[in-house]
């Protein structure tokens, strides 16, 4: 019976993975089809493939180096540990290949190359319309393959050095995968400047209208959908949290403690909504700002949401829609920070913000079940804050100096160094002239050959800023 059990357990976890994988697919397409609907029509086919070809790139470097990152490195950077032994996620191993022996780790390896290509797309849509194809896939790289994979080692891992001595819990990456994309991406856009013409001469903002306002609204839609499969990967689906026994079969969250997927789904729709209504709101009816609403409110909650009342991810999800937009447009008038599609503020201020707040509406939940040794950079008893039976303790400090940690160590200080480089080579932004005369036309051409194109006001502000 025992042998029947675990080859059922077995099935249904590795079909489990892959439908997650497909669902996860509808995020990418959201995102190609959210951002061409925002560029302008000039623009649309350079957007598309930019968006396109990150798929590859971190496809083939998450295989050969990425996903060694998450098991190799969870261990305290140069402090104590080194590296993980982990022969199993080298490109060699006969686990990443098909193998009879093991259903489980292609389909897992699959579900984290997908939050790698999330987090670099959330990046692409910030640096639309002026950034070069070649500096966007060299940030997607490093996002997709190093950044975000270094940072779940360490606060996505049940082991990782964050969770054990810090105590960070951030079930759904809030940080994990959102905030470190929107530090990334305010590093990058800092350095590539505004487009041409978004901010007037005394400092006035202005709107950048997109070419196509139904695409962005499906584009979310799938998006949206996309997030349930996003939601669902983030768990384990059965495990055996007993004994041989007294067996205790349950799902679980990245850190191996109990959850359902009940409870989540409670919690996505009430965090959705919550923003949803919140976005309406301080926006007064912005159809854009309400279906990103929609998306930070469920960002903002996500850190918490396999422990939080449905009530509570509802308002959290309302209160991080809140702070994501006052902050957008204060940064954006205050620094003249050009985010083209809202990206920093829906993923990366919100996401930092959920994770602050996970850590005082958690407080004194267990982060993971206490681990040591070779998986773990925790020596017994060096954890901050420990519950009484020795598992690391959920905490405010411990999910502030991750939130730290994501948005700025991993996020913004890595991008904007590399940033710098691009530029002093030349090999960040397109010229000028290409800029005003639209990325497509230099070798893609128009999108849309056979409807005459039509100016709208902020064309005629451009061509102020043209030379020729």
């Amino acid at each position: 019976m025992g042998a029947e059990l675990s080859a059922l357990t077995t099935v249904f976890t590795e079909t489990y993975y892959w439908i997650t994988v497909v669902l996860m697919f509808l995020i990418h397409a959201g995102f190609c089809t959210y951002e061409v609907g925002a560029s302008r029509r000039k623009n649309v086919l350079h957007t598309l493939m930019k968006n396109t070809m990150l798929i590859p790139v971190i496809t083939v470097t998450f295989f050969i180096f990425g996903w060694w990152i998450y098991f190799a490195l969870p261990n305290v950077p140069f402090a104590s540990g080194g590296f993980s032994d982990a022969p199993w996620a080298v490109p060699w191993a006969a686990e990443m290949a098909p193998n009879m022996n093991d259903h489980i780790t292609g389909v897992f390896w699959a579900a984290f190359l997908l939050f790698s290509w999330t987090t670099a797309s959330i990046v692409s849509g910030a640096v639309i319309e002026r950034i070069k194809t070649g500096a966007f896939l060299i940030f997607a790289v490093l996002i997709g393959s190093f950044t975000w994979i270094l940072d779940a080692a360490w606060g996505w891992h049940p082991g990782g050095w964050m969770v054990q001595i810090l105590g960070y819990h951030d079930a759904y990456a809030s940080g994990v995968v959102h905030a470190i994309a929107g530090g990334s991406a305010l590093a990058i856009v800092m350095v590539l400047g505004p487009r041409i013409g978004k901010f007037g001469p005394n400092g006035e903002v202005r709107t950048i209208k997109p070419h196509n306002p139904w695409l962005i609204t499906v584009g979310l839609f799938l998006i949206f959908t996309g997030f349930w499969g996003f939601y669902a990967a983030c768990n384990v689906p059965i495990i055996n949290l007993g004994t041989d026994e007294a067996a205790l079969f349950t799902a679980t969250n990245i850190y191996l403690t109990p959850t359902t997927l009940g409870g989540i789904t409670l919690n996505f729709l009430l965090s959705f909504s919550g923003g949803l209504m919140a976005a309406y709101l301080v926006s007064r009816g912005n159809p854009f700002w309400t279906y990103s609403g929609g998306l930070g409110g469920i960002i903002a909650a996500s850190a918490g949401n396999d422990l939080y009342h449905p009530i509570q991810s509802f308002v959290i999800g309302g209160a991080g829609v809140v702070f994501m937009y006052a902050v957008h447009h204060w940064v954006e008038r205050r620094f003249k920070i050009d985010d083209a599609v809202g990206a920093i503020a829906v993923h990366g201020y919100a996401g930092f913000f959920g994770v602050v707040i996970a850590g005082f509406m958690l407080w004194g939940y267990p982060a993971a079940s206490p681990m040591f040794g070779d998986y773990s950079a925790r020596p017994e008893g060096i954890g901050m804050f420990s519950t009484e039976d020795g598992s690391p303790m959920i905490n405010p400090l411990g999910n502030f100096i991750g939130a730290i940690i994501m948005f700025w160590v991993l996020g913004f200080i890595p991008c904007y160094i590399v940033a710098r480089v691009l530029k002093a080579l030349n090999m960040l932004r397109v010229p000028e002239k290409v800029e005003l005369a639209g990325l497509d036309t230099h070798e893609l051409g128009d999108s849309y050959p056979y409807h005459a194109p039509q100016d709208t006001d902020f064309e005629s502000i451009e061509r102020t800023y043209s030379k020729d």
